[in-house]
C-alpha cells in the first residue's frame, strides 16, 4: 500500500535550491493542489525570473517563461486567451515587489481571474543576497551591510496589506512553511486560491513567508526559526480577503 509518494504535477527533475530552501516545499504544496482538483491537463504556470527561473522544469503542467515582474501581466493575458484554462503565476519578493509591483496592483485591481503563490524571504536570492523590497528593517543584505535603514531605504512592503486596499482582489492570504502545522495551512490556503480560480471568483493571491538560509547566513533550522522570529511580527499571518467569507 503506498502511503506517501510524488505529486504527479511534478517532474522527476531534481530541484536546484539551496539546502534548506523552502521552495521545494511550496512546489509541493502547489502540486498537490493540481493533483486533487484534477486540473494539471488544463493549468498553464508562468515563471519568472529568480529563484523560481527554471520552475519550467520541475512542474508537469503547461509552463511559460516571463521577463522580470511581468509574470502577472502574461497569466493575464493567457487566461483572457484561454478563459478555461487555470493559469497561476509563481513570483518571488524581488520579482513580484519590485519591477514587478506594477503588473501586481494593476492585475489585482483588476481582478483578473488568476492565481499568483508570493515567495517572500526578505531578499534577492538567485543575483546574491541583495536587500528586496520586503528585506526588515535593520536585514543585514549585500546592499544594507549595516542593515536596513528606513532613513534611507524606506519600510518593508507588506503586500498583502497593500493590495487589501482595492476592490478587485477576491482572496488574500498570507502563509508560512517553517513547520507541520504551517504547511497544513498553507496548503489549504494554495488550494482555496486555485478552487477560487476554477468557481471564477477572480484575483487571488498566497503570499508564503519562506526561508533563504543561504543569502540569511544561517543554518536551515536557524532560517525556520527566523521566519518565527523576525518575519511573522513584520508580516503577520492570516486572511487580508476573501470574498466568499
Amino acid at each position: 500500500m503506498v502511503v506517501f509518494e510524488k505529486p504527479k504535477a511534478l517532474t522527476d527533475a531534481v530541484l536546484s535550491y539551496c539546502p534548506g530552501c523552502t521552495h521545494g516545499i511550496v512546489h509541493r504544496l502547489v502540486a498537490e493542489a493540481i493533483d486533487e482538483l484534477g486540473i494539471e491537463g488544463k493549468t498553464v504556470g508562468i515563471a519568472p525570473v529568480g529563484c523560481s527561473v527554471m520552475a519550467y522544469n520541475f512542474f508537469s503542467c503547461d509552463m511559460i517563461e516571463a521577463s522580470h515582474g511581468r509574470a502577472p501581466a502574461v497569466a493575464t493575458g493567457v487566461k483572457r486567451a484561454l478563459p478555461d484554462n487555470i493559469v497561476f503565476a509563481y513570483q518571488g519578493d524581488g520579482d513580484l515587489a519590485s519591477i514587478g509591483l506594477c503588473e501586481t496592483v494593476s492585475t489585482a485591481a483588476r481582478g483578473e481571474n488568476i492565481t499568483i503563490i508570493f515567495i517572500n524571504n526578505a531578499i534577492y536570492g538567485m543575483t546574491g543576497g541583495q536587500m528586496a523590497p520586503t528585506s526588515l528593517v535593520g536585514q543585514v543584505t549585500q546592499t544594507s551591510p549595516y542593515g536596513r535603514d528606513p532613513k534611507t531605504q524606506g519600510y518593508p512592503i507588506r503586500i498583502c496589506e497593500l493590495l487589501a486596499t482595492l476592490d478587485g482582489p477576491a482572496y488574500l492570504e498570507r502563509v508560512t512553511v517553517n513547520s507541520v502545522k504551517n504547511v497544513k495551512r498553507a496548503k489549504k490556503a494554495i488550494k482555496k486560491a486555485f478552487q477560487n480560480q476554477i468557481d471564477g471568483k477572480g484575483f487571488s493571491l498566497v503570499e508564503v513567508l519562506s526561508a533563504c538560509p543561504t543569502n540569511w547566513g544561517m543554518t536551515p533550522q536557524k532560517a525556520l526559526e527566523w521566519i518565527d522570529e523576525a518575519m511573522i511580527p513584520q508580516y503577520p499571518l492570516g486572511v487580508y480577503r476573501d470574498k466568499e467569507a
